[in-house]
């Protein structure tokens, strides 16, 4: 038995083992389109991914410089303007 479980606005299907093992292809074929759970004994205990989202997932760059530079937003422009008003008044105990 299956059922259907939303993730992040995709639906993802939950099998039991007993299923999956039975219908591994089918869940392989799935999972290639989005993420599948597989339940041991009715508790989530696995997740099958695509390989491309398994490297997607897993790619992590090895320092801060190299992650900027994989930025989707790297050479946007930003207009950062400074605040040119006189500090707050306030008093302050010493």
């Amino acid at each position: 038995m299956t059922r259907l479980t939303s993730f992040i606005g995709e639906y993802m299907q939950v099998w039991q083992l007993q299923v999956a093992k039975a219908k591994f292809s089918e869940l392989v074929k799935l999972a290639r389109k989005t993420p599948q759970i597989i339940t041991v004994r009715g508790v989530e205990e696995v997740v099958v991914i695509s390989k491309k989202a398994y490297d997607k997932l897993s790619n992590k760059p090895d320092n801060l410089f190299e992650f900027f530079q994989e930025s989707p937003l790297k050479g946007v422009e930003l207009d950062i303007e400074r605040d040119k008003s006189l500090p707050r008044e306030g008093e302050f105990e010493v």
